[in-house]
């Protein structure tokens, strides 16, 4: 008996040793590349580094950009949210020829992660909470990241833009849907939420990131004026394999649908049902890609019609 306390003791002493030590780590070290001196973005390829807290110097994240020669004050800015592989440079590159023939300056930010295949907490879900599960500050959400990443745009750019539009998929549209509900005050003008593996639906009852039970957020008035906001949920026709990609497959991710196809199509519903339950603005849209499954290069080409002003007669 004495030696299982003993064995007991040593264990917890153990587990609260790594906790803490993963916690410092995570949380209050120093992360991320090394700060670039402010400069004003180039033609072309181009990226900076710049603390992603506006009051902190504890986490820097690095941003992709590229800007068309034509490309003036005024016309379209496009945030491009990459997947859950971390790789805004290929997500980039799927955006260059668009932007060229459209005239679009993309911004594609990095959250970078080394633990990126075991924590989704910090990008997809919009870094609400820690890996541990105690909230953080709502300026270091990662949703504010991108509206910090816009100040400093314009203000090193000498850009006039009143907002930005913006894109993801995979788990980039889980980091766009999530934007739109739970910081609706941004500056988007469209959203994109391109293929998301499972969402947060307007459930109150049901704990995030399944729902928005304990985020601070309620159906009246933040859903309530996220529904006034242009968000598109992109759906591929043939996104109905849930081998492709990383696939949550938690019971509470499974009763949304089984496979993203399925799971985009009862988000839209379920937020339409709501809002016709309390006649409230909608200005949500749904569309499928015919002949496109996850696939974001496919998907980032059938996306910009809903970017571009419909040609008037």
């Amino acid at each position: 008996m004495r030696l299982l306390k003993k064995v007991l003791k040593y264990t917890l002493i153990f587990v609260l040793l790594l906790v803490t030590t993963g916690y410092v780590y995570l949380y209050v070290l120093p992360k991320g590349p090394d700060v670039t001196p402010v400069s004003a973005i180039k033609n072309g390829e181009d990226s900076f580094v710049i603390y992603a807290y506006k009051d902190s110097k504890r986490k820097s994240i690095k941003v992709r950009t590229y800007k068309p020669e034509a490309w003036q004050d005024g016309q379209k800015i496009i945030f491009v949210m990459h997947g859950g592989g971390r790789n805004a440079d290929d997500y980039l590159d799927a955006w260059k020829g668009i932007a060229d023939e459209n005239n679009f300056l993309v911004v594609a930010p990095e959250f970078a992660s080394k633990f990126a295949d075991i924590a989704t907490n910090d990008y997809q879900e919009g870094n609400l909470f820690t890996f541990f599960g105690t909230r953080n500050p709502r300026e270091e959400w990662a949703y504010t990241v991108v509206e910090n990443i816009f100040d400093h745009l314009k203000s090193v750019n000498s850009i006039s833009n009143k907002g930005y539009d913006i894109f993801g998929h995979s788990a980039g549209g889980q980091f766009v849907h999530r934007m739109v509900m739970l910081l609706p005050e941004s500056r988007i003008e469209t959203a994109i939420a391109a293929n998301a593996g499972f969402y947060t639906f307007p459930d109150s009852e049901l704990g995030f990131p399944y729902g928005i039970r304990k985020t601070g957020i309620a159906l009246e008035p933040e859903i309530r004026q996220a529904y006034q906001r242009k968000l598109i949920i992109l759906l591929g026709e043939l996104d109905n394999d849930p081998s492709l990609g990383i696939f949550r497959t938690t019971e509470p991710a499974m009763e949304q649908g089984g496979h993203r196809l399925e799971r985009g199509s009862n988000f839209y519903e379920a937020n339409r049902q709501l809002k016709d339950r309390n006649n409230w603005a909608f200005n949500w849209e749904i569309d499928t890609v015919m002949n496109v499954g996850h696939n974001y290069r496919k998907m980032s080409q059938n996306a910009v019609r809903w970017l571009i002003p419909p040609t008037q007669e």
